[in-house]
C-alpha cells in the first residue's frame, strides 16, 4: 500500500509535511500553489513538460506548471565563471547551436574507442552560454530559447509548483574546484528557499545519484530539507536491498529508481523504512506492453504503491486510478 499524499511530504521532511495539513495561513497572501487532497499523487515534470517543448527551457517549465505538475525537475551544471544552469548534459552540443557559434571550443575525448568532439558546460561562461540557441533542435518555434540559470527557474517557479534541482555529476565538478552542494545552498538561501515558511508556497526536494553530495547536504543544512536517492541499474545492488535501504535512510527521504527496478515488493521494503519511492521516467516511447502511458503510469502509483513519479508528459499523469496491467 503506498503512503498517503500527507504521509509521503511529512517523510520527506518537517517542512513540507505542514503545507497539505495547515495550508496558507491566516492573513498572508493566498498561495498560487494548489496541492491535491491527501489521497492524490505526486506529479514531477521531468526536466519540464519535455514531450512538448525543449527540454530545461523556460518554455518547459512554464509548460509543465500549466498541465498541472506538483514539481518542476531541474538538473543542475556550472559554469566556467560558477553559475549554476538547468541543463541535463554535462555538455552542450546535444541540446544547443553550440558547434555553430563556438565551433572550436571542444574537447576532443575517445567515446568507446572513437574521437568525439564535446562541447562541456564548464568550459563556457554564463554570459557565452546565454548566447546559444536551446529550442530549434526541438522545434523551429522554439528558435532563441535559452538555457536558464537556476535563478530564472526559481523565479519562474515560486510559488506556483515545486522545485525539484538534482546535482548533477558532482564529483566531476569538484575535481575542476567548484562546490556543487555550497553552490546550490548558497543559492537556496538567497532565495530564503528550504526553510518550514518557504515549503508553504514553495516546497523543495534535492535530487541526486551520488550519495556523497547527499550526505555532504545532510550535514551542511540548518535544517532537514528532503534528499532523494536516485538509483540506477549498476547501484541496483547497492541500494535496493534491505541493508541498502537502511544506509540509504540515513541521509535521504526517499529513493528514486529507474522504473524497471521496482515491484511491490521493493516499495513496501521502502515504506517500512519510512522513504518515499519516486521512480522515472515515464514517456510516450517507452510505456512497455501497456495500452497507454496513462495507464503505465497509473500501475506504478496505485498498483505498485509509488507515492510519485517522473514523467515528460504532465497532462497524462492519472490523478486517480486507471486502466489494468498489460
Amino acid at each position: 500500500m503506498s503512503l498517503p499524499r500527507r504521509t509521503f511530504l511529512r517523510a520527506l521532511g518537517p517542512g513540507v509535511g505542514t503545507i497539505a495539513i495547515l495550508g496558507p495561513v491566516i492573513g498572508q497572501r493566498k498561495s498560487k500553489l494548489h496541492f491535491p487532497d491527501a489521497a492524490k499523487k505526486i506529479l514531477i515534470a521531468h526536466r519540464g513538460a519535455s514531450a512538448y517543448a525543449p527540454e530545461h527551457t523556460l518554455y518547459s517549465y512554464r509548460l509543465a506548471l500549466q498541465q498541472g505538475a506538483d514539481f518542476v525537475e531541474q538538473d543542475l551544471q556550472i559554469t566556467r565563471d560558477g553559475q549554476l544552469v538547468c541543463l541535463h548534459d554535462l555538455t552542450l552540443e546535444r541540446t544547443t547551436n553550440v558547434k555553430d557559434v563556438f565551433p572550436k571550443r571542444y574537447r576532443e575525448e575517445m567515446v568507446q574507442g572513437v574521437a568525439a568532439r564535446r562541447w562541456f558546460v564548464s568550459d563556457f561562461t554564463l554570459k557565452e552560454i546565454k548566447q546559444l540557441d536551446a529550442g530549434s533542435w526541438f522545434a523551429p518555434k522554439f528558435k532563441g530559447a535559452s538555457v536558464p540559470t537556476f535563478q530564472e527557474a526559481i523565479a519562474l517557479v515560486r510559488g506556483k509548483a515545486g522545485l525539484y534541482p538534482e546535482t548533477k555529476a558532482p564529483e566531476v565538478y569538484g575535481r575542476m574546484g567548484f562546490d556543487m552542494e555550497r553552490l546550490l545552498l548558497d543559492s537556496l538561501q538567497k532565495n530564503q528557499l528550504g526553510t518550514p515558511s518557504s515549503e508553504r508556497h514553495t516546497p523543495l526536494i534535492v535530487q541526486s545519484f551520488s550519495a556523497a553530495s547527499l550526505r555532504k547536504l545532510s550535514s551542511l543544512l540548518p535544517a532537514k530539507l528532503p534528499l532523494v536517492l536516485l538509483v540506477n541499474e549498476e547501484a541496483r545492488g547497492e541500494w535496493l536491498t534491505v541493508a541498502g535501504l537502511a544506509e540509504a535512510k540515513k541521509f535521504a527521504s526517499g529513493i528514486g529508481p529507474a522504473k524497471a527496478l521496482l515491484d511491490r515488493g521493493l516499495v513496501q521494503q521502502a515504506h517500512a523504512h519510512r522513504l518515499t519511492v519516486t521512480p522515472y521516467t515515464f514517456r510516450l516511447s517507452d510505456k512497455g506492453q501497456f495500452r497507454t502511458l496513462a495507464d503505465e503510469m497509473s500501475y506504478y502509483l496505485y498498483d505498485l504503491g509509488v507515492d510519485a513519479l517522473f514523467t515528460d508528459n504532465p497532462d497524462l499523469f492519472p490523478r486517480t486510478k486507471i486502466g489494468s496491467r498489460p
